[in-house]
């Protein structure tokens, strides 16, 4: 590629630097107007102690059953001929455009003490399953695992067939060939999935606090601590959203050679 043509148009340059300034000054703004002097104080309260230690737990609970699940799912949207596949994959990732707060009310007519499964989980078994820490794990799952399943799916369809064909030939089984050929072929797929899993469970907030609601030690994720935080101590607030900062950054690091990687320089 020539010089000229990496030049950036000059009429792209003031959209591009506004669009830049857009998304990176609140970031910056959150970097300046920190507390720096609070930060080991407010991360030393049990309060916040127990609020990152539930997202942790919830946030990696929710991507290990979302690998359960979505990664069949995955294999049945990329591989399968069932019918009705576009309709499938429409709804598998309806949870991406819902608003949040959505999916929570509608965790709750399922799974609520009078909800469709919910009243007969009561019922029979003395099971109530919102505002408990199950329901955020439930919360995190229902919102974070269709970015597995997108995923997984684009790795299943780029990934070269004709490896498993050369399986198949050799004798192998379909369940044989998918564990010892597809899955590590996929691998790399799997494992970004899994990353943006993790990281769309941690920083859920509007389902949670629906289905789950907000107490401390039970409920209370990162996000929600935040909230209350913002409501009563707004220093604390930005140090809970900072930590919540590196978070996503160290999130950004880990994908970087699987995105940035297939970027020409």
């Amino acid at each position: 590629m020539s010089r000229r043509e990496r030049t950036v148009p000059a009429p792209l340059l003031v959209p591009a630097g506004l669009a830049v300034l857009f998304l990176v000054l609140p970031l910056l703004g959150l970097v300046l107007r920190a507390p720096w002097s609070a930060i080991g104080p407010t991360l030393a309260e049990p309060e916040v102690g127990q609020a990152l230690r539930l997202s942790l737990v919830s946030a990696t609970l929710a991507t290990v059953l979302s690998l359960l699940l979505g990664v069949p799912l995955a294999w049945v949207l990329a591989r399968s001929r069932v019918r009705g596949r576009s309709v499938l994959r429409a709804l598998v990732t309806v949870p991406l455009v819902l608003p949040p707060v959505v999916g929570g009310v509608a965790l709750f007519l399922v799974l609520g003490r009078q909800g469709i499964v919910g009243r007969w989980l009561f019922e029979q078994f003395d099971v109530t399953i919102p505002f408990t820490t199950t329901a955020v794990v439930i919360a995190e799952t229902f919102v974070a695992m269709p970015f597995l399943v997108i995923s997984v799916e684009g790795a299943l369809r780029a990934a070269d067939t004709r490896f498993e064909d050369v399986a198949a030939t050799l004798g192998a089984d379909r369940w044989t060939t998918f564990r010892k050929v597809t899955l590590p072929l996929v691998a790399p797929g799997v494992a970004a999935g899994a990353v943006l899993c993790w990281a769309r469970a941690l920083g859920e907030f509007g389902a949670t606090i629906t289905f789950a609601g907000n107490f401390p030690g039970t409920t209370q994720t990162m996000p929600l601590a935040v909230y209350l935080a913002l409501q009563r101590d707004p220093e604390a607030a930005i140090v809970l959203s900072l930590l919540l900062l590196v978070v996503s950054l160290a999130t950004l690091l880990l994908l970087r050679d699987r995105w940035l990687g297939r970027v020409a320089p």
